[in-house]
């Protein structure tokens, strides 16, 4: 057996991020040769990513990366296991090059960031950290003006693009997206589907009331209303100034809102919620 010097394990640490344990182990395997050793423990790093692929990552970050001349943007959603592994220095490194490869590539899709190397890079991630790691999506934005807001966590970003304005008014918008959370630009882009189930509830709840129906009639109306303005952007008293409506702002600085994406990290992914009382209790056989 070829002996394995602790300047080769080194070597082999340096060169893939592993602890000395594994790289000592791969060495022994490949009987020294290093490149086989790297080899093999990119195939093992593949089948524990595989493994791990199964798991819920629901935390992670929110990136973002914009044209020097403000004109087009791209913003992207990479998830870990917890919120530890999210503020990883090696995650975090993986994040930018997810984004700037986005960004370079104009990329639609996460399956396109994914391509020529990519998917290697994050199951490395995977054998490297030890937890599951996702690019889950990426949306971009073209227009005159584009501009952004990642909050200081990293778990709220917002990418909006305008007609006319400037850098400083999307950067408002953005910044009241991310806190606001609207729906749509305008009540006028509010789907249908989605007016017809509010009002439902609003008249259920109405006829509660045991008015008459002209009455009833008024209050749906009214509560609907209500609604549109709550969840349409350009309706909503601007965050920084509550004495001004977002539409004003915009309209001001000679702008429109073209449209907006806002994310945040794990929306919509249902966690498995795991009751470690009971499994313990279980366990010890307190449950019998």
């Amino acid at each position: 057996m070829a002996a394995i010097s602790a300047a080769l394990v080194k070597e082999l640490r340096e060169r893939t991020g592993l602890g000395m344990m594994e790289c000592k182990k791969a060495l022994v395997e490949s009987e020294g040769d290093i490149e086989k050793a790297i080899e093999e423990l990119r195939k093992s790093g593949q089948a524990k990513a595989a493994k791990k692929a199964g798991r819920i990552a629901a935390e992670g970050v929110i990136a973002v990366k914009l044209a020097d001349d403000g004109r087009y943007g791209v913003m992207i959603e990479v998830n870990s296991e917890t919120d530890f592994v999210a503020r990883d220095e090696n995650f975090l490194a993986f994040v930018q090059e997810v984004v700037t490869k986005a960004f370079d590539t104009k990329a639609s899709s996460v399956e396109q960031i994914m391509a020529d190397g990519m998917e290697e890079r994050r199951q490395a991630l995977v054998q490297k950290i030890g937890e599951n790691i996702s690019v889950r999506r990426v949306t971009s934005a073209e227009g005159e003006v584009v501009g952004s807001y990642v909050h200081a966590n990293n778990r709220i970003g917002v990418l909006v693009a305008l007609t006319g304005g400037n850098a400083e008014v999307a950067k408002d918008v953005a910044m009241h997206i991310a806190a606001v959370n609207p729906t749509v630009v305008s009540k006028d882009d509010m789907p249908a589907e989605l007016i017809e189930k509010e009002r439902e509830i609003y008249t259920a709840q109405a006829q509660d009331s045991g008015k008459p129906a002209d009455i009833i009639e008024k209050m749906v109306v009214g509560r609907v209303n209500k609604f549109l303005a709550e969840n349409s952007l350009v309706e909503q008293p601007f965050v920084k100034n509550p004495d001004m409506k977002v539409g004003q702002l915009v309209k001001e600085a000679g702008a429109t809102v073209a449209g907006f994406t806002r994310y945040e990290v794990g929306e919509g992914i249902e966690k498995e919620e795991v009751d470690f009382a009971a499994e313990v209790a279980a366990q010890a056989g307190l449950n019998k």
